[in-house]
C-alpha cells in the first residue's frame, strides 16, 4: 500500500482518520475497518482470555463536525446462551476478520493462522521395501498417478534403487523389439568355428561327415523347441515312383523314427548296433521303416529323440576316430551301395529334407544348408544322375542311347546349371554311366535353383513344375529331369 498517512504518537497509523489494524504476518496489505464499526468493548471481566480484543492505545482521533451516526452491526453469530458474565462465548456479534487471530492464539496478541499445507495426492510414507518392489511396475508404465509420483520422488534420494530402475526400463526396451526372436540358423556353426580356430578339436570331424553332423544338430535343435502334442502332428512323406508322386502319412515321431531306422545302415557297416536289434533286418530303406513302424505297438512320442540322437553322436564319434581310411568303406543300401563319406552326405541331405517336413507340419521357420554343404549334396545328386538314367532306360522308362560310349570316353552330355545357394556347373553323360560328361559334348542346358532342384531331387516337386530354363534337345532334358526325381525314396 502507499504511505498517505502518518504515525500517531501512539504507534498507530492514521490514515484519513480511519484507524488500520495491521493484518496477519505475511499478509500483502492491512484491512482497512473505515466501513466496518469497532464492536463496543464487553464490560469489565467479561471477556476470555483466549478471545481479548488487541489493547488499542492510542485515543480515537478527533473529527471536524458532528459525530457520524453509529453503524449497524455486522451480521454475524451474536453470544450463545452460554455468554453469562465472564461466559466464554461473551464478545461482540462481529463476524471474524479473515486472517485474524483464531481461537488458538496465545496470551499477549494476535498470532496469524499458518498457511494450510500443500496436500499432495502421492501416497505418504511408503516403505523402503514397498517402494522397491514397485519398481517393475513402474518401468512397465503401469503404476498409478500416485505410485508413480511416489516412486520417482524416492528415486531422487536413493542410488541403489535409481540404477536398478534404470536397469529394468533398459530391459522393456528389448520387450518392444519388432525382430524374430528364433535363433540364427547359422548360430551353431559360427560359434564351433570360433571356438576351433582358438583351439582345434584334438580329433576333429572330417570333412566328409561335416554335413551329417551339422544337420542332425539343426534338427535336433527344432525338436528341442516344440512341445509335447507337436509329436503327434501329421506329417505327409512324399517322393516318386516310376511316373507319378507317391506320399505316405505318418507323424512327427514317426519322421524320427524313420531316419534312425534308415541310419542303423551306416551303423552296420561302422560294426555299431543296429536299432532295428537284429542281423536279419532288411538293407531296403523303404522295407526297414515299415518293419520299425509295425514293430512300434504304440504311436512314437518323443521318446525317440534320445536314440536318434545317440546313435547321430556314436556315428561322428566312430568317423572321427578311424581316421581318413573308413571314408571309403562300403555301405549296402540293398539295390546298391555308396561310399561311407557318400552315404553319410546322403543322410544329411535326408535329414536336411525330412527336417523341413517336420517344420512345415509344426510351423516352424527352417532354412537350407550352408551354401558349401548345399553344394556337396546336389555334387552327389549329380553324380548318381548318371546309374539313375541308366536304370530307366533299362525299364523302358527314358529314351534308348544314342551313342556307344567306352568306359571313360566322352559322350553325349546335358549341361546342368545350378544357380543361386550352393550352385555350380555339372555335365551329365547321358548314354552310359562309365561316360565322362563335358562342355564340348553337351547336347542340352538345364538351369534350375540350388534349393528347387534338391527339392525335385527328394520327390517333392515333380520334373514338369522344376526347371526354370531349358535348351536344347527336349528328350534328354525330360529324361534327366525324371532320372533326378526317381533318386527320391521314402
Amino acid at each position: 500500500m502507499s504511505g498517505d498517512g502518518r504515525e500517531s504518537e501512539g504507534g498507530e497509523e492514521e490514515v484519513r482518520g480511519a484507524r488500520r489494524i495491521p493484518g496477519p504476518r505475511g499478509a500483502a496489505d492491512d484491512l482497512d475497518l473505515a466501513s466496518v464499526p469497532l464492536p463496543p468493548l464487553p464490560p469489565p471481566g467479561g471477556t476470555a482470555p483466549d478471545e481479548a480484543v488487541p489493547e488499542q492505545s492510542a485515543p480515537k482521533p478527533e473529527r471536524d463536525g458532528p459525530e457520524p451516526p453509529a453503524a449497524e452491526p455486522v451480521p454475524g453469530p451474536g453470544p450463545g446462551p452460554e455468554a453469562a458474565d465472564g461466559g466464554p462465548e461473551a464478545g461482540s456479534g462481529a463476524e471474524p476478520i479473515p486472517g485474524g487471530p483464531g481461537p488458538e492464539a496465545a496470551d499477549g496478541g494476535p498470532e496469524a493462522r499458518p498457511p494450510e499445507p500443500f496436500v499432495s495426492s502421492a501416497p505418504v510414507g511408503l516403505p523402503h521395501q514397498v517402494l522397491k518392489a514397485l519398481l517393475g511396475a513402474w518401468a512397465l508404465s503401469a503404476c498409478s498417478a500416485e505410485e508413480t509420483a511416489a516412486v520417482e520422488d524416492h528415486l531422487t534420494g536413493c542410488a541403489p534403487c535409481a540404477d536398478e530402475a534404470l536397469r529394468l526400463r533398459d530391459a522393456v526396451g528389448l520387450l518392444h523389439t519388432d525382430g524374430s526372436l528364433d535363433l540364427d540358423p547359422t548360430l551353431r556353426t559360427r560359434v564351433l568355428d570360433g571356438c576351433f580356430g582358438r583351439r582345434p578339436a584334438r580329433i576333429p570331424v572330417p570333412e566328409w561327415a561335416a554335413p551329417y553332423d551339422a544337420e542332425t544338430a539343426r534338427l535336433d535343435a527344432l525338436l528341442r523347441d516344440i512341445g509335447d502334442s507337436e509329436w503327434h502332428a501329421p506329417v505327409r512323406l512324399q517322393w516318386f515312383e516310376e511316373e507319378r508322386q507317391v506320399s505316405r502319412r505318418t507323424t512327427v515321431a514317426g519322421v524320427i523314427g524313420h531316419l534312425m531306422a534308415v541310419d542303423g545302415l551306416l551303423s552296420a557297416a561302422l560294426g555299431l548296433d543296429d536299432p532295428l536289434d537284429g542281423g536279419e533286418a532288411s538293407l531296403d530303406p523303404t522295407e526297414r521303416t515299415e518293419t520299425y513302424w509295425s514293430a512300434t505297438r504304440r504311436p512314437p512320442t518323443r521318446a525317440v529323440r534320445e536314440p536318434w540322437r545317440a546313435q547321430s553322436h556314436e556315428l561322428i564319434r566312430t568317423a572321427s576316430f578311424a581316421g581318413r581310411n573308413i571314408a571309403e568303406t562300403s555301405v549296402s543300401y540293398g539295390a546298391f551301395a555308396l561310399p561311407l563319406q557318400d552315404a553319410a552326405l546322403d543322410r544329411a541331405f535326408e535329414c536336411w529334407v525330412h527336417g523341413g517336413d517336420i517344420a512345415d507340419a509344426v510351423d516352424y521357420p527352417y532354412p537350407a544348408p550352408s551354401a558349401a554343404h548345399l553344394h556337396r549334396m546336389i555334387d552327389l545328386a549329380a553324380r548318381m544322375l548318371p546309374g539313375a538314367l541308366a536304370g530307366r532306360r533299362g525299364a523302358g522308362l527314358a529314351g534308348p542311347a544314342k551313342d556307344l560310349v567306352p568306359a571313360g570316353a566322352l559322350g553325349r552330355s546335358l549341361h546342368l546349371e545350378i544357380e543361386g545357394h550352393g550352385g555350380g556347373d555339372w555335365y551329365i553323360a547321358l548314354d552310359s554311366p562309365a561316360a565322362v560328361g563335358a562342355p564340348e559334348r553337351a547336347v542340352a542346358q538345364v538351369a534350375l535353383d540350388g534349393v528347387e532342384f534338391c527339392r525335385l531331387v527328394a520327390g517333392h516337386i515333380s520334373p514338369v513344375e522344376a526347371a526354370a530354363g531349358q535348351e536344347g534337345d527336349r528328350e534328354a532334358i525330360r529324361d534327366v529331369l525324371f532320372a533326378a526325381a526317381s533318386l527320391s525314396r521314402l
